[in-house]
């Protein structure tokens, strides 16, 4: 598979999909406030890593993601093969993440990590959304607080956050 090396404009690229769509102009979400950044207290090859991904993943028998502010989530065993994951999702081009799933989930990158000796071990569930939520409200008053209870709940050192 060849691919085009012509930058993509995100953000125009955004707003022409939501458009197309029917949805009110995209406005996005601006905070002044620095990010509150913690260091992690022991080496990554001593920790536990959880895996957050908002490529619209979900396992085969899982209800797929919906396209107008879904702030579900899914869970998706980190054993799980990765011919059984699937992704959609409106706002980018899904071809290759289906073609290899790692694309927007990188599963089989993170398995290896462990077993070099990188990372000790992965949560034993990663958790899967769908990016691109319109409402800022109800992703930080539904989604985020239920993802931050199951980290918790997993008790992750470190958690990769895979955008799209």
């Amino acid at each position: 598979m060849e691919t085009d090396p012509t930058p993509i404009d995100y953000i125009a690229h955004t707003r022409e999909t939501y458009s197309s769509l029917g949805y009110p102009p995209y406005r996005w979400a601006h905070n002044d406030d620095p990010p509150p950044w913690a260091t992690l207290d022991k080496p990554l090859e001593e920790a536990r890593l959880g895996l957050i991904a908002s490529g619209g993943v979900y396992q085969r028998g899982q209800v797929a993601f919906t396209h107008r502010d879904d702030v579900t989530h899914r869970e998706i065993p980190i054993g799980t093969d990765l011919a059984e994951v699937r992704v959609t999702h409106f706002a980018f081009d899904l071809e290759a993440a289906r073609q290899d799933p790692n694309v927007v989930f990188p599963l089989d990158t993170l398995r290896s990590l462990v077993s070099e000796g990188v990372i000790r071990e992965l949560a034993p569930t990663a958790l899967t959304f769908m990016g691109g939520i319109y409402s800022q409200r109800r992703l930080s008053a539904e989604l985020v607080p239920v993802l931050v209870d199951r980290i918790l709940e997993m008790e992750c050192d470190v958690v990769l956050l895979v955008p799209v």
